[in-house]
């Protein structure tokens, strides 16, 4: 579900990130993430949703496979992003 477009005071795009926060680009995790905790896949997750960062760039972006993204979008669809801790992705896979 895409959100509608906002600017912020700067003018930059956001969506409401994963805390209820405003999200730019600027905000979103560095491109040579290698640890991902759960606040940064749920942001990845929301700027997708939100339409400020297109699926195929995050993919690029963050050297994703689109399996590994559409998991976490259903782990937070189902649990929420508490779904998202790597043990409970495991656990929840059964």
């Amino acid at each position: 579900m895409l959100q509608e477009r906002r600017l912020n005071s700067s003018g930059e795009q956001y969506v409401v990130g994963p805390t209820g926060t405003p999200l730019t680009l600027r905000d979103l995790p560095p491109a040579n993430t290698d640890r991902w905790v759960i606040r940064r896949k749920a942001e990845v997750v929301a700027a997708v949703r939100g339409g400020l960062l297109s699926l195929d760039d995050a993919l690029a972006r963050y050297r994703l496979t689109a399996e590994e993204f559409i998991a976490w979008q259903k782990a937070i669809d189902k649990w929420g992003m508490q779904g998202l801790r790597t043990t409970r992705i495991q656990h929840y896979r059964g």
